[in-house]
């Protein structure tokens, strides 16, 4: 049994708050906080399907863009000689192209986070 719920491409988790005798929900993997409660199921759908609409609606009316939560596919287009590369070095570190290109953008994204933060 999973404790999340999908609406429009967006994921809420569900926790029972057995104090209040309310599932409490958030929306997941966005870095916008969107909660909301119900005290049944069906209240925790509609309100879940409430908050985003409200969110999508809001963005709109803001003209910004909902952020989404990533699929973790990712398509790139590199030169060949990238590609060639990357597959030899995937191939030396013993893993799959996916993982090594996993593990490159993850060192990359945090080092780049990393120097934003000292930046600031």
């Amino acid at each position: 049994m999973t404790n999340t719920m999908h609406y429009k491409g967006y994921t809420a988790s569900m926790t029972f708050d057995a104090q209040d005798k309310v599932i409490v929900g958030r929306v997941l993997d966005i870095d916008d906080i969107l909660t909301f409660h119900g005290e049944s199921v069906a209240e925790f759908e509609a309100h879940f399907h409430a908050v985003v609409d409200g969110y999508i609606a809001a963005c709109a009316s803001l003209d910004s863009a909902p952020e989404k939560p990533a699929s973790g596919r990712l398509m790139l287009r590199v030169s060949p000689q990238v590609h060639a590369a990357s597959l030899k070095a995937a191939a030396l570190s013993g893993t799959s192209l996916n993982r090594w290109a996993e593990r490159a953008l993850r060192t990359a994204s945090r080092q780049a986070a990393s120097q934003k933060e000292t930046a600031a």
